[in-house]
């Protein structure tokens, strides 16, 4: 419903969506739509090319057509009058570059960017040595907190009518990094899209007595539970994630930490290339989350009626990409 809280107060404030025009980046466009509408924040749309000649405006989604589509689907949202009354913005950029990585990571560092939503191929073993990944550079180069949706996964929003479906969330949680930004991140995003009922489980892999503490904040119709098991981190974490029939996986992430994770990819990356549900990825160092309960004046943001807070404790490219990038409306906006 486009009555849910507004998030204008919390830290997202721009969306980036990079596409490749597949099916797999229109399902990641809905959500990076909806999450937009939300949070009353911009949404760029970002094409890069290796050549200019490529440039096709048409192959660009028009979101006009998709809030009308979502507005018959379910009226009472209103999406479209939404949009004109708060003034989002949408952009769409098409950029020139032969290493879309870099031209991404360019455009990021002249526009910041708090949330960026990404399709994602999932390629492991032999497959990651002939196909260059672009997703988990992009999200690692940038800092900033990312969702990835993996291909074939259709996520938590509906394409056809807007509508989210958020009941599980999974949240594994270490001593470092420390889990809490994730934690904040699932909170702000249940609040957000205005989740009435969701379960939340903190996924520790180790023994009970090491289950790291962290704040949750309480509401009717949250359940927040903690389960702590042995084994290898990813194979656990992919374990719990498909018992629970998880809609979403969130990580606290801290990048790659010695030769290793440089060859076969942090932990983050590495749940990311098996999930068989969207990954939000939240690095500790994140813009999004130093903001994240705080008003754009800096000051704490009061305590909403009906909400506790309470501690969980447990037992090269061409650098011609940032002058080749252009911008127009969405056609029929």
């Amino acid at each position: 419903m486009m009555s849910a809280t507004d998030l204008t107060q919390g830290p997202i404030f721009r969306v980036l969506h990079t596409t490749d025009f597949s099916h797999a980046s229109d399902v990641a466009l809905v959500h990076a739509l909806r999450l937009a509408l939300a949070a009353r924040a911009e949404l760029n749309i970002l094409h890069v090319g290796r050549t200019g000649g490529e440039l096709d405006w048409a192959e660009f989604p028009e979101i006009g057509r998709t809030l009308r589509r979502w507005d018959e689907a379910c009226p009472e949202t209103a999406c479209r009058q939404a949009v004109v009354k708060t003034g989002i913005r949408i952009g769409k950029i098409f950029g020139v570059d032969a290493d879309p990585v870099y031209s991404v990571l360019e455009y990021l560092k002249m526009h910041p960017t708090e949330l960026i939503v990404l399709a994602t191929h999932q390629r492991t073993g032999i497959g990651r040595l002939f196909h260059k990944a672009t997703a988990e550079p992009i999200a690692r180069g940038s800092g900033e907190m990312t969702l990835f949706l993996p291909e074939g996964v259709e996520g938590f929003v509906s394409r056809a009518s807007g509508a989210v479906v958020l009941p599980r969330i999974l949240v594994p949680v270490d001593r470092a990094p420390a889990p809490q930004s994730a934690v904040n991140a699932v909170t702000a995003l249940l609040e957000g899209l205005g989740c009435a009922k969701a379960t939340v489980t903190l996924l520790y892999v180790g023994e009970e007595r090491d289950v790291p503490r962290v704040r949750i904040t309480e509401r009717p119709g949250w359940h927040w539970a903690q389960v702590a098991r042995r084994g290898e981190p990813v194979e656990e974490i992919i374990r719990a994630a498909d018992e629970r029939a998880a809609v979403l996986i969130a990580m606290t992430t801290a990048g790659h930490h010695g030769f290793l994770d440089a060859f076969r990819g942090s932990t983050t990356e590495r749940v990311l290339r098996r999930a068989s549900c969207p990954v939000l990825a939240v690095p500790v160092a994140s813009r999004a989350m130093s903001r994240l309960f705080l008003k754009r004046d800096g000051t704490q943001r009061a305590e909403e009626v009906g909400v506790s807070e309470r501690e969980h404790v447990g037992p090269k490219g061409v650098v011609q990409a940032a002058s080749a990038v252009r911008q127009v409306p969405d056609r029929g906006e």
